[in-house]
């Protein structure tokens, strides 16, 4: 039985939410520390843009307005509003057999383990193969299921986003567990109100939250441990409880203050 290590996280802001997930590729891939799985949540909320996607699909001033963040992830894809969620992230290094192949192998395999996780919710899934010319269709991540990702009644619920550096892999994903999930809506940028209410129902007919499947708000330690038993289960891993060493945690400090928190990084697209 192969073993990884498990760390829960409580909300923090994005900006250290990102950096942490870099450290915590680095230290994977020099196989300085094992696999790791992160469950974590975001506060305040915060709008994630894509490695390559526009910033003037933010609506800065929108954002300030609600007290909301702004941050560039390192992986791909379109824009998430981060906030009544469960985040994971999973780090691998290359040579792992999770990591073989291509980005949509590694996409597939690691949907098991979601799968299985929401099924021990009692969701049952669907699992979407990627779409091809989806790319460029909107700023909204939610939009449009894409790699493997995971829909109920043809509705994305979660959505996940890698980045593959030479040595590792990094790949995280949000679950809205409730909440308006067109709230992303009201802080991206559109040319008029009719345009942004009907971006509102296009996210809401093509995506849905954990609590609306359920029909009840969800208890976030409870699907937080069902990630736990579904990659464990899936994968026939030891998920042993661990925490940042002190050279990822002074990695992270040091990437938040030169990338993640910097606008160089923010607004470089």
């Amino acid at each position: 039985m192969r073993q990884w290590r498990v760390i829960f996280h409580p909300p923090m802001h994005g900006q250290a939410n990102m950096a942490i997930d870099e450290a915590i590729l680095h230290s994977v891939s020099t196989h300085s520390q094992p696999p790791t799985l992160r469950l974590y949540g975001w506060q305040p909320f915060c709008l994630s843009l894509g490695y390559g996607q526009d910033v003037a699909d933010a609506d800065e001033s929108r954002l300030a307005a609600h007290g909301w963040d702004l941050v560039r992830r390192p992986t791909g894809g379109k824009a998430i509003l981060h906030g009544d969620e469960l985040t994971y992230s999973v780090a691998l290094p290359i040579d792992d057999p999770l990591a073989q192949g291509d980005v949509v192998s590694s996409y597939r395999r690691l949907s098991e383990g979601l799968q299985h996780a929401l099924r021990l919710l009692g969701v049952t899934p669907q699992s979407e193969a990627q779409a091809k010319g989806n790319q460029g269709l909107g700023a909204v991540c939610f939009e449009v299921p894409s790699h493997y990702e995971l829909t109920v009644g043809g509705r994305k619920l979660i959505g996940s986003a890698q980045v593959r550096r030479k040595a590792g892999i990094l790949q995280h994903g949000t679950l809205p567990l409730w909440g308006d999930i067109a709230r992303i809506c009201d802080v991206l940028r559109y040319p008029d109100e009719a345009a942004r209410a009907a971006a509102k129902a296009h996210v809401r007919a093509r995506a849905t939250t954990l609590a609306e499947v359920l029909g009840a708000p969800p208890d976030p330690q409870t699907v937080a441990d069902a990630f736990v038993a579904g990659f464990a289960q899936t994968f026939t891993l030891d998920l042993c409880e661990g925490a940042l060493s002190d050279e990822e945690s002074a990695h992270a400090e040091h990437l938040l203050a030169e990338t993640y928190a910097n606008a160089a990084w923010t607004y470089k697209r």
